[in-house]
């Protein structure tokens, strides 16, 4: 009887710097429960990115733990995904230096996210605001990943990647990085802030009326999405002049997984007012569990450092392998892995 084919591999992580959001968990942590089935699935927080701006200890730390028993509490499964903290795996840091070293200046002062976020910055831009993406790149990499799920604000760095690891594979043997390809996750991957629909959710928007946070509460999900921004008019359509209306009718095809079409019909004759009541309550009714379980999560400290220990020892094992064949490559010597 011949082995079962091996599950192609798959790699996917959310920054613990704020609190995920409903973006965060319809664009990703509700895509990994699916594709945990048929992938082989690393699933991690990249705390090492989060510094590239400033970050409070205590509050980053409380929220690396909450990033994780979110996971779990979404439905990830630490038997069968591996499921860990990218800092307890010092390989992605020693990859990085590599990469970096086999990457163009002109390459990374293309990348859109370092224009926009040095912007932002002022005159004291950090250097790893630059090299953000080669860190990135170590993070895929070192698995030997085929598959990244990747939203449109992260095709570019995917696109650096396969980049910088078809480079390596001419210099050193086309068999030292497997280029991984991106997967485009279905409808809901890009959830737009309620308070400018023009503009991705993002975990770091002062105005807290813009996200619906994973540990808001009931009441607090109904306020939030009661305020949100719709658009001129009064019937309920799917069109880019309404990108307040969009973003609700996504919200409710994430979750609902009904056909944007049949969700419109269902509005026939109704007003904004009844598409945000209705996807308040949708919203809360699938939020609601897994606020409660990350919270009954995070009360067992102990065993949320036992799943991330196990998880890292996995991934350390199929990082080293990696890191050891790109030393040997470009020739240091031996020593590092003996």
């Amino acid at each position: 009887m011949s082995p079962a084919p091996a599950k192609p591999i798959l790699l996917s992580a959310v920054q613990p710097s704020n609190r995920l959001t409903i973006g965060n968990y319809l664009g990703a942590l509700k895509n990994w429960v699916r594709l945990q089935e048929d992938h082989d699935c690393l699933f991690f927080a990249v705390d090492l990115h989060t510094i590239t701006v400033r970050q409070d200890p205590k509050e980053l730390r409380e929220q690396t733990y909450r990033a994780i028993a979110t996971y779990i509490a979404a439905g990830v499964d630490p038997a069968n995904a591996t499921l860990f903290v990218q800092s307890h795996v010092p390989e992605h840091a020693e990859l990085a230096w590599v990469l970096t070293c086999f990457s163009y200046m002109g390459e990374l002062n293309r990348m859109t996210q370092f224009k926009d976020k040095s912007a932002k910055q002022g005159t004291n831009i950090p250097a790893g605001l630059f090299i953000y993406p080669t860190l990135m790149a170590a993070d895929i990499l070192l698995y030997g990943t085929q598959r990244v799920p990747v939203g449109e604000d992260q095709k570019q760095h995917l696109e650096l990647t396969r980049d910088v690891a078809i480079r390596m594979n001419n210099l050193y043997g086309g068999d030292l990085f497997v280029v991984p390809e991106p997967y485009i996750p279905p409808v809901g991957a890009r959830i737009m802030s309620l308070q400018d629909p023009g503009a991705k959710m993002s975990k770091s928007d002062p105005d807290p009326n813009s996200a619906v946070y994973l540990n808001d509460t009931d009441d607090q999900i109904r306020k939030k999405l009661k305020r949100a921004v719709t658009d001129s008019g009064s019937e309920v359509t799917y069109e880019d002049s309404k990108p307040g209306v969009k973003n609700l009718l996504a919200i409710q095809a994430a979750i609902t997984g009904k056909p944007i079409p049949e969700i419109v019909a269902s509005y026939a004759g109704k007003m904004y007012g009844h598409l945000k009541v209705d996807t308040a309550e949708i919203v809360v009714q699938e939020l609601s569990p897994v606020r409660t379980r990350a919270e009954e999560i995070l009360k067992d400290r102990a065993h949320l450092e036992k799943i991330l220990q196990a998880g890292a020892e996995r991934a350390r094992e199929r990082a080293r392998k990696t890191l050891e064949r790109v030393y040997d490559r470009i020739g240091f010597i031996p020593g590092r892995f003996r």
